[in-house]
């Protein structure tokens, strides 16, 4: 299959890792992705609380740009705040006032036909869990992991349209026929602070802390997330939780992505788990997974 990709900043940053293991597994299932051209940055958090017309016009341009791409009529993101803010705009854009104003802006049409869907979407639900466990050459060995689906892949519902938005399960489906035992777990989407991480540390480290803290009494060994941002807290704020609250966590974090890959025969260092700041060398050496 063949789908317009919108990886946004933090895939060609922060959160590389995850773009290069997108694109590994997806290769693997045979998923062409094509990258939107001159794509710009959707807006994130900061965006709606500087200008609201704003917030919208640059995930609209965005679209713009897929539609330009080529003949695409759907477009992954794996960003989980990109994810958001194209469906926020496509559901704001109902408004034709707005929609008006928005096309004033982006100098262009807005196209209303595309798509949306989230890198999960596209794994778990479009090429689906047998063809999936087809591609497994090495079992996670029954790793218990817990799935971190934070606040945005799945609310608000009326935006993602999403049915199970307190309990959503693909995640777990995907990292189970992969080998790994996902653990039930109260926190999966509880929100890890995002952004604040940058003006409101504090409000971030103790979110960060329960959440760590609840997959850690769950059993879990690992989390897995689908998120750069949720990634960002988790795994490199460890430490100063550690120092702060006098905890002990050294919980690999790793995008659900990587577990495919690592599941799929691809090397670790291949899929640049080795750029986490929690370490996973170990780890994955004592599960025969290097």
């Amino acid at each position: 299959m063949k789908i317009a990709y919108y990886p946004g900043c933090s895939l060609h940053s922060t959160g590389v890792e995850y773009d290069i293991s997108t694109r590994k597994v997806c290769d693997v299932l045979g998923i062409e992705l094509t990258e939107v051209k001159d794509w710009i940055c959707c807006g994130s958090s900061p965006a709606h609380q500087c200008d609201e017309l704003m917030s919208v016009a640059l995930p609209a341009k965005n679209l713009a740009l897929v539609a330009q791409t080529g003949d695409f009529k759907e477009v992954c993101a794996p960003c989980a705040s990109c994810y958001s803010r194209l469906k926020g705009a496509q559901y704001k854009l109902a408004d034709e006032n707005l929609k008006k104003d928005v096309e004033q802006v982006i100098g262009t049409k807005y196209p209303e036909d595309i798509t949306v869907l989230h890198m999960l979407d596209v794994i778990a639900k479009k090429i689906g869990v047998e063809a999936i466990e087809e591609k497994v050459q090495r079992s996670l060995g029954g790793m218990k992991i817990a799935s971190y689906y934070g606040c945005l892949m799945t609310r608000p519902p009326k935006i993602t349209g999403k049915d199970s938005y307190e309990n959503p399960t693909d995640m777990d489906s995907v990292l189970e026929v992969l080998g790994a035992e996902p653990v039930d777990w109260n926190l999966k989407t509880f929100c890890c602070g995002a952004s604040f991480a940058l003006t409101q540390t504090d409000v971030v480290l103790e979110l960060t802390k329960k959440i760590l803290a609840d997959a850690e009494a769950s059993g879990a060994e690992a989390i897995s997330v689908g998120c750069p941002l949720c990634h960002a807290n988790l795994d490199g704020r460890q430490q100063q939780i550690n120092e702060k609250f006098n905890t002990d966590f050294n919980i690999p974090i790793f995008y659900f992505t990587e577990l495919m890959g690592l599941a799929f025969g691809i090397g670790a260092k291949e899929l640049g788990v080795f750029k986490h700041l929690t370490e996973v060398e170990d780890f994955l050496k004592e599960r025969a997974l290097l």
